[in-house]
């Protein structure tokens, strides 16, 4: 069985919006409903659903029936992906950024070379 892989454009899509990058944290510290979860926002219940929606979508959040409750659960998979994705962009920029500060360091003799002619 093949696994498909990681939508990450549909995970940055979802997280680019502050409101849904808030319902992950939420997410992730504890579990809430939906109905608790509008609470916290100054938008509708409708709105919230929406944001939440969208999360699940990007395989972010679950969503589990439990009683009358929608509890709204971070699906830390999905949030490990975009956080290793982001640490392998952050290694490949430290990496040029330390080649850059040798090339940098390299051509410091012949400029000062230049300067002093």
């Amino acid at each position: 069985m093949q696994v498909a892989p990681p939508d990450f454009d549909r995970m940055f899509g979802a997280l680019a919006d502050a409101t849904r990058r808030d319902i992950v944290r939420r997410a992730i510290d504890g579990e809430e409903g939906i109905v608790e979860l509008a609470g916290h926002y100054p938008m509708s219940f409708a709105a919230v659903q929406k944001h939440v929606a969208i999360l699940e979508r990007a395989g972010l959040v679950t969503k589990e029936r439990i009683g009358r409750r929608k509890v709204v659960r971070a699906n830390l998979e999905g949030v490990l992906m975009v956080r290793r994705l982001l640490d392998r962009y952050e290694e490949l920029w430290r990496s040029r950024i330390g080649r850059m500060t040798d090339l940098l360091a390299e051509d410091a003799p012949r400029a000062q070379k230049e300067t002093d002619r």
